[in-house]
């Protein structure tokens, strides 16, 4: 069965979902994340079939979350690095851990925790702050009407 696309959908969360909702995906976005970048890296990671990495790592670099580069070791394969819109994917892989952290039903089966590299300390929760910086939660947002761009007003009148 063929997935709709959702690229075209108004809501962002949506959108965000075409480009890289479905967990494998995410997860080799993850292991980008923790530094893998060759095919066989991501296939021993996370066991997957060659056709399926195949097919999600050309949709990644399609979609310019991963970009390919030279080898680092200078032979002739390829590596998959992750661009600045990949980057931008990390504050939701953080979200989604934390989230599993505080509900799932066997924490103590989560076999690492997340630290400042730094410092060696567990990584604070992440909160969604206001312009003034008071944490809000979802009773305390809302959604309105994007206002139209001014040229996009000009072009209709």
């Amino acid at each position: 069965m063929k997935r709709t696309s959702l690229a075209g959908d108004s809501c962002p969360v949506a959108r965000a979902l075409d480009v890289f909702g479905d967990w494998w995906s995410l997860l080799i976005i993850r292991d980008a994340s923790l530094g893998r970048r060759r095919f066989g890296e991501f296939q021993a990671s996370l066991g997957l079939a060659k056709n399926i990495l195949t097919t999600r790592l050309r949709t990644l670099v399609e979609r310019g979350i991963l970009k390919t580069v030279p080898a680092s070791d200078g032979s002739a394969y390829q590596e998959y690095v992750l661009t600045p819109k990949g980057h931008g994917i990390f504050p939701i892989l953080v979200a989604l851990r934390q989230w599993t952290e505080e509900f799932d039903e066997h924490p103590d089966e989560i076999a690492t925790i997340m630290v400042d590299r730094a410092k060696g300390k567990p990584v604070k929760k992440l909160a969604l702050l206001s312009q003034d910086g008071r944490v809000l939660s979802a009773t305390d947002t809302t959604l309105k009407l994007r206002p139209a761009k001014r040229a996009r007003r000009l072009a209709t009148a």
